[in-house]
């Protein structure tokens, strides 16, 4: 298959003979089973940690080490589709690196890549963070399509962020074509007008920050591992007292996800009284799925130009929530947890937000106004809390499946104080089990006094009133422990 080769030296026209062949893996992490390369080292003695760099000889692309004879080179025979750019960036640049490999059966598995030294005038972008960083990125991402690959067209590739145009440039050079089509259009666009004199300052400026805030993104496709159905009961269990219903209904999407490795195409709307525990079940999904998640807090959103960003022809221009969303997660796959997706309709003039999540739920792709770019939506999953239904537009309502969350019975709050909110007040506060005794009175007076309130939010508060009064006492009058009946329950709780 034709790859990009090396050339010997910018004055050389010669171009270096293929003598690898392209092998296609989405594995996250390198390693000898699943190696960044092979080498041929048949003729040749490389061993663990080998230095070197790649070379470009007149006939043949290889790996040039010092050997016992002086300088011998050993060919590439096989590439991860993945790092051909890297390779080709790190040869241009004549960068030294290091190799860790295993030697089986004449052939050299490289399964780490480090640099140890700036090589001649050239250096990498960001110091020694920026190859590591890039491997990184690399094996996050998945392996391009299998094309012709020719040297006009550039490419994709932590703890780094770009932020420079020289690494921003080297990204795009090393790992762009693992970029989304249009992403990547559009960074090489961008990147002209950064580097252009012809625009103004102002231009420049936005270019660049369009630029960092987009190259820091993993933009992945939208296929998901088969999720552990255990687990993911165990974890709504852990977070969840009873709410049964709701439970099978969560364990029923992900089963779907497991089926066809992709997000339904319907996000859960969650609705029911304050408090009865809307977003602690869509953290819980956001854990299961193991996805990073972002709030979007509808009612203090009252122009859809918080969402959709402003345009770059303005001085104080910015992205829009959603898209510093997709920043701050640092990857394309993410929950959206929208909360008070009833008030969303509450526009001030400017236009109505819930007209911008209509584009979001959607999933066929979301523009911001300051990045002007097509932003791929279909790795997220939104999960919308509300408590009045009758303020949903029929729109809004019809992107989502609904889920009605049950207001909790008595018993189920004498359960979830009893058993959960106080003993977890107690662990935080370093409290033994012995030292604050709750009496069955006294439970059923904490249940009476907030009998009229929906949710568990009172229960909890009053949980951190008990102990910590337990506490006070303890420490001030030098009791061992405190026990609290329905009279001392009814004198302390308001």
């Amino acid at each position: 298959m034709p790859v990009f080769d090396f050339k010997n030296s910018p004055e050389s026209e010669k171009v270096s003979e293929c003598t690898y062949t392209v092998f296609r893996t989405n594995e996250s992490a390198a390693s000898v089973e699943h190696p960044i390369l092979i080498l041929d080292n048949s003729q040749v003695s490389l061993q663990h940690h080998s230095c070197g760099m790649f070379t470009n000889p007149a006939k043949r692309t290889a790996f040039e080490f010092k050997g016992e004879k002086g300088n011998v080179s050993a060919d590439i025979l096989q590439i991860d589709a993945r790092f051909v750019s890297l390779l080709r960036w790190l040869g241009e640049n004549r960068i030294n690196v290091r190799l860790s490999g295993a030697v089986k059966d004449d052939r050299y598995i490289v399964y780490k890549i480090r640099e140890i030294a700036f090589g001649g005038a050239a250096k990498l972008s960001a110091e020694d963070g920026f190859l590591q960083f890039m491997i990184e990125r690399l094996l996050s991402s998945n392996a391009p399509d299998e094309e012709v690959w020719d040297e006009d067209k550039e490419e994709t590739g932590d703890s780094m962020k770009l932020t420079s145009i020289q690494s921003i440039t080297d990204f795009m050079n090393c790992a762009g074509r693992t970029l989304p089509d249009n992403i990547c259009l559009w960074a090489r666009r961008n990147l002209a007008v950064a580097r252009s004199n012809e625009v103004s300052q102002e231009e420049r400026r936005h270019a660049q920050r369009a630029l960092s805030i987009m190259m820091n993104v993993r933009w992945k496709n939208n296929y998901f591992e088969t999720i552990d159905v255990e687990e993911a009961r165990r974890i709504l269990d852990e977070e969840l007292y009873g709410m049964d219903k709701v439970k099978q209904r969560i364990i029923e999407t992900i089963i779907q996800i497991n089926r066809t490795h992709t997000l339904p195409a319907y996000g859960l709307l969650l609705i029911g009284p304050a408090g009865t525990g809307k977003s602690q079940i869509a953290y819980a999904v956001a854990r299961i799925l193991k996805l990073p998640w972002t709030t979007l807090d509808m009612s203090s959103i009252n122009d859809p130009e918080q969402l959709t960003g402003s345009s770059r022809i303005y001085a104080n221009a910015k992205p829009g929530i959603i898209m510093e969303a997709f920043s701050m997660a640092g990857e394309s796959n993410l929950v959206f947890i929208i909360n008070e997706l009833d008030k969303a309709a509450a526009g001030k003039g400017n236009g109505n937000p819930a007209d911008v999540l209509l584009t979001l739920l959607d999933n066929l792709g979301f523009t911001d106004n300051y990045i002007e770019c097509m932003i791929p939506t279909g790795g997220v999953y939104p999960i919308a809390t509300a408590n009045d239904r009758s303020q949903i537009s029929a729109p809004l309502m019809s992107r989502f499946a609904v889920i009605e969350i049950p207001d909790y019975t008595a018993e189920e709050k004498k359960v979830i104080f009893s058993r959960y909110a106080l003993p977890k007040v107690m662990k935080r506060i370093g409290m033994h089990d012995y030292e604050c005794i709750l009496t069955a009175d006294g439970l059923e007076a904490v249940i009476d006094i907030y009998k009229n309130t929906s949710g568990i939010r009172d229960l909890e508060q009053a949980a951190e009133h008990i102990a910590a009064n337990a506490l006070y006492q303890i420490e001030v009058n030098h009791v061992e422990a405190v026990t609290f009946d329905a009279k001392m329950v009814k004198e302390l709780l308001p």
